[in-house]
């Protein structure tokens, strides 16, 4: 039989994406604003603004992906840098801290397929250029700070050319969210033919010349530019020469430098034969805010021009971004606002870089082979919808992985596999097997579907899960499974391992919750499977706590479902591994609906050890399986008060993971 499809209950328990609002108008004063058009859409939460994919020009002709499919690696040198940029192969690349280049204005070359990416919102390259020579293609830059390859007295780049990152004849390459500022020459100069480019979010601060693109003849580039800040720049915000789409919109361009140039001061300029369309952009105190040669096209549409002088050119049809992809407008009057807050390097960013499976990564498990070992920041590794047969091992050596389902529901994304114990023993069995520490799974299913029906094995134990690790998280996911579907555990007996489970489905027939973590099951559903038997169906729960270890299972605001008949299933008995006398079952069952399927007497002996010697107790059940009996030892008021999920997960180092969910 399988248990993929007729037993699963639909999810529960949704996970809240966090909303920020801002304010969609500014109350700005009417003095010297100017054509304020309202948006096509307001996207105004920060969950808008996390997207790992890029939009725009970058996303057509297959997209830009980077360093997807690659290992992930950190680097806090030069060195480091400097090698896994220029590699062959795909690859990941977080820039932890600060790496100051050496000499002076060095050059990083960065080759085809890289993703480069700062930890946090603190990495950022000092004193150097990221630079892609020609052919480069796929390459992705985010959330970085480049600063200060300035020279004294080189105001206009002529003797130096330190940018902060130079690209000639490239393609796919998507530039967000970060800080370039005070650098020789460009902040960005995009060159010579280079197609597919999209620079968002980024700000651009301090400086002369901050974006220029072109410097051919031919009309081959497709750009997008959205959501950046040009704030303290002279010119090229951006002088875009010769492209054939250049496409602005929600940008924010403010304090201007002011050095009484008549010229060569100015905001957006479209060049030669190029083709613009300016969109719900925000120009503060801008000389000739946005000009055109005669020889191209600009439509402007929807900014707000406040203060502004000289030139506010527009002629010519250019061109209709929508004809090429899909996008949405801030209002123009939210934009200051927005792009303050959201452009440059973000924290949320930069503490997880996410691998998307199978779009990256073929299978779930090289994913998680890609994670750095001793892995310090989070890696989310999104799988898509569908049914993945196939084992999976979190090593202990791969800590900080959340794996996420991408679907709607916890039933759309499945990983599972049918060993029985007969083959590998019960750890041989699992599935899906978490030994390191800090892994949050979330939005997913794991199944072991072995058939005990079909057939007579002495091993008949089948693992959905096993954890050793600590501080493992499993929110709104299914254990689907037989015997033994959910082991909790730890690497040794004395060692205490947490696993806190919430708004999950969890089903099985004999010991199907068991293992000696401290476990809490937390408004979950657990489903006691019918055995076929009128007297004896199975037992919930098996224990094996270490007698040192106050807190064993806790679950609490819950509720148990059977198809077994009324007085058939044991709550639980008391497990002591290989007869292990310090292996002392601690069960706690609160403020949980059982049904009528639970025995009278719902603890039972194990392998010749009492129940009565282990620390079953139950607190405040209610529904047609809950009694007061002799045999049902119930916890006091003053004992329940030190067992809360709090008692239970906060060990030595206060944690709380129920205050993030």
């Amino acid at each position: 039989m399988t248990h993929l499809h007729s037993k699963r209950l639909p999810g529960i328990g949704r996970t809240l994406a966090a909303v920020m609002a801002l304010v969609a108008a500014l109350g700005l004063g009417a003095i010297g604003e100017a054509k304020a058009a309202p948006a096509a859409s307001d996207t105004t939460t920060s969950a808008a603004r996390w997207t790992d994919r890029p939009h725009g020009f970058a996303s057509l002709a297959g997209g830009t992906t980077g360093g997807a499919g690659g290992e992930v690696v950190t680097v806090t040198d030069q060195a480091s840098l400097v090698k896994y940029a220029a590699a062959e192969e795909p690859y990941v690349i977080r820039v932890s801290g600060s790496i100051d280049a050496e000499p002076f204005g060095s050059d990083i070359v960065v080759t085809s397929n890289k993703t480069i990416i700062g930890v946090g919102d603190t990495g950022e390259i000092v004193h150097g250029e990221l630079h892609l020579n020609p052919g480069t293609s796929n390459v992705i830059i985010r959330n970085l700070t480049i600063r200060d390859s300035y020279v004294e007295g080189d105001w206009d780049g002529k003797t130096t050319d330190f940018d902060a990152i130079q690209m000639d004849t490239v393609d796919h390459v998507w530039i967000d969210h970060n800080r370039l500022t005070h650098m020789g020459d460009g902040l960005l100069d995009i060159r010579k033919d280079s197609q597919y480019i999209t620079v968002s979010y980024n700000e651009f601060s301090n400086h002369n010349k901050a974006l220029g693109i072109g410097w051919t003849t031919n009309v081959q580039t497709q750009i997008t530019i959205d959501h950046n800040w040009f704030t303290g720049t002279k010119q090229r915000n951006p002088s875009a020469d010769n492209c054939a789409y250049a496409h602005l919109y929600n940008n924010y361009f403010s304090d201007q430098v002011d050095d009484g140039d008549p010229l060569w001061t100015y905001g957006s300029w479209s060049r030669g034969r190029t083709r613009m369309v300016i969109e719900n952009s925000y120009y503060d105190g801008v000389q000739h805010p946005h000009q055109a040669d005669v020889t191209a096209e600009l439509v402007e549409r929807g900014s707000i021009l406040r203060n502004t002088t000289g030139r506010h050119d527009e002629w010519g049809a250019a061109f209709d971004p929508r004809e090429f992809y899909d996008y949405q407008l801030d209002p123009a009057a939210a934009v200051p606002a927005l792009v303050t807050r959201f452009s440059g390097p973000q924290k949320p960013i930069g503490d997880s870089v996410t691998l998307h499976v199978p779009g990256d990564y073929p299978t779930v498990q090289a994913a998680v082979d890609a994670v750095p070992d001793g892995n310090a920041s989070s890696v989310t590794i999104a799988v898509a919808p569908g049914t993945y047969r196939a084992k999976v091992l979190i090593p202990a050596k791969k800590p900080n992985i959340v794996l996420q389902g991408t679907g709607q529901d916890r039933s759309d994304t499945v990983i599972v596999y049918d060993t029985p114990a007969e083959y590998g023993g019960s750890t041989g069995s699992a599935t899906v097997r978490i030994a390191a520490n800090d892994i949050t799974a979330r939005n997913l299913t794991f199944s072991n579907d072995f058939d005990e029906a079909a057939y007579e094995l002495k091993g008949e134990q089948a693992l959905a899960m096993k954890t050793t690790g600590d501080r493992i998280v499993f929110e709104n996911t299914a254990f689907l499974g037989n015997q033994d579907t959910l082991m909790t555990d730890s690497p040794r007996l004395t060692t205490v391992s947490r696993v806190y489970i919430r708004d999950s489905y969890i089903e099985g027939d004999v010991d199907f919750v068991y293992g000696r973590a401290t476990t809490v099951i937390e408004r979950s559903v657990i489903k006691a499977l019918s055995r076929g038997s009128s007297t004896n169906n199975g037992y919930i729960t098996a224990a094996s706590t270490w007698t040192g270890n106050p807190y064993g299972f806790l679950i609490t605001r819950s509720e148990v479902v059977s198809d077994a008949p009324d007085g058939s299933f044991h709550l639980g008995r008391p497990w002591h591994p290989g007869g292990e006398p310090q292996a002392v079952a601690q069960v706690l069952i609160r403020e949980t609906e059982l049904p009528a399927a639970i025995k009278s007497s719902p603890w039972t002996d194990m392998s010749g050890f009492s129940w009565k010697d282990a620390r079953f107790t139950e607190y405040q059940n209610y529904g047609p399986g809950a009694a007061v009996t002799a045999d049902r030892p119930q916890m006091s008021d003053e004992g329940a008060r030190s067992h809360t999920v709090a008692d239970y997960l906060k060990g030595t180092d206060g944690w709380m993971p129920y205050a993030r969910l």
